[in-house]
């Protein structure tokens, strides 16, 4: 019998092994030796503390070390200014390469200028800007997710009128296009009635549906910029007695998986962490070595609901 692709997959992360933290070795997917060359020295700015940004971190660790990199971290933390700090201490660091996962679109550009006038590339992960300004990126559509959840609603609804609410994430860059795809997918009979930002914060989330429940008692939909900030809401939703809302979000943690199955929500789209991070690691060394790769990569979304939740991708694989 066939193996199942969730486990096929887990079970090849695992082969991979587990990384401790900054450095280490292992093997390259590469019939060019890269011993030559001394190894490299990576920095990785990541941008906050969610679920999302805790595993792409730790693919980014793993894949680092099973590819002969060092790998220097450092968090922003969803704050612009803390971000071109961390991105100054990685130029002073005098790194190979900046892997960066931004939080906001005026600090992106100003963080490559400084980096660039380093000498050091930088790699994006997430979201993408001019490809003559940077190394490379593994871009998650993030208006394509958006619009995956808006598509959903606008099928559920079926030309009824309908009120949508918004949970956002942090102001910037990923939540701003995940926003801007969803609702620019909605229908005409769909009125978005309310629209706050979640900061990526569960607890923020929950008081921000507590809030949409008790100004929009007619609320039928709510699209939450994460599943963390989405658990909060859907808890938040029933103690205001707004059981009838139903959540579209994003990720697709098994978390998430399981609220599917039950009707916690209703749809969710899947863009893998973990893949994210491994090919920002591989191609980042890769177009450093002047070998083939794509300048500018994707990361595979899908829609996922009750009935396709058995077969999704894996979002955070063990050992992850």
């Amino acid at each position: 019998m066939p193996t199942p692709s969730r486990r096929r997959r887990a079970t090849h992360v695992l082969l991979l092994g587990v990384a401790l933290l900054l450095s280490g070795c292992g093997p390259y997917s590469d019939d060019t030796d890269p011993a030559g060359d001394g190894p490299l020295t990576l920095g990785f700015v990541n941008g906050g503390d969610s679920q999302f940004h805790t595993c792409l971190q730790r693919s980014v660790e793993i894949n680092a070390k099973n590819n002969f990199a060092r790998l220097v971290t450092a968090n922003s933390r969803q704050d612009a200014a803390t971000e071109l700090a961390n991105i100054e201490d990685m130029i002073a660091r005098e790194l190979d390469a900046i892997i960066l996962q931004t939080v906001d679109t005026d600090a992106l550009k100003r963080g490559i200028e400084k980096a660039r006038s380093a000498g050091i590339p930088v790699f994006l992960t997430s979201v993408s800007t001019d490809p003559e300004d940077i190394l490379g990126a593994v871009v998650v559509d993030l208006e394509a997710v958006g619009g995956l959840d808006g598509q959903w609603i606008a099928d559920d609804a079926a030309g009824r009128d309908v009120q949508v609410g918004v949970i956002a994430g942090a102001p910037g860059a990923a939540s701003d296009l995940l926003t801007d795809g969803f609702t620019k997918a909605l229908p005409a009979n769909a009125e978005v009635v309310a629209e706050e930002s979640g900061m990526f914060d569960a607890d923020r989330a929950g008081k921000v549906a507590g809030g949409m429940a008790r100004a929009h008692p007619g609320l039928d939909y709510a699209f939450v910029a994460n599943e963390q900030m989405a658990f909060a809401a859907r808890e938040a939703f029933d103690a205001a007695g707004a059981d009838q809302v139903r959540i579209v979000t994003v990720n697709g943690t098994d978390e998430a998986l399981a609220a599917l199955k039950d009707g916690r929500f209703a749809a969710t789209v899947s863009n893998s962490a973990a893949n994210t991070g491994e090919l920002a690691v591989r191609n980042t060394i890769a177009l450093l070595r002047d070998r083939k790769a794509e300048k500018i990569d994707h990361t595979p979304i899908r829609l996922i609901t009750e009935d396709n939740a058995d077969t999704a991708p894996l979002y955070c694989p063990p050992g992850y």
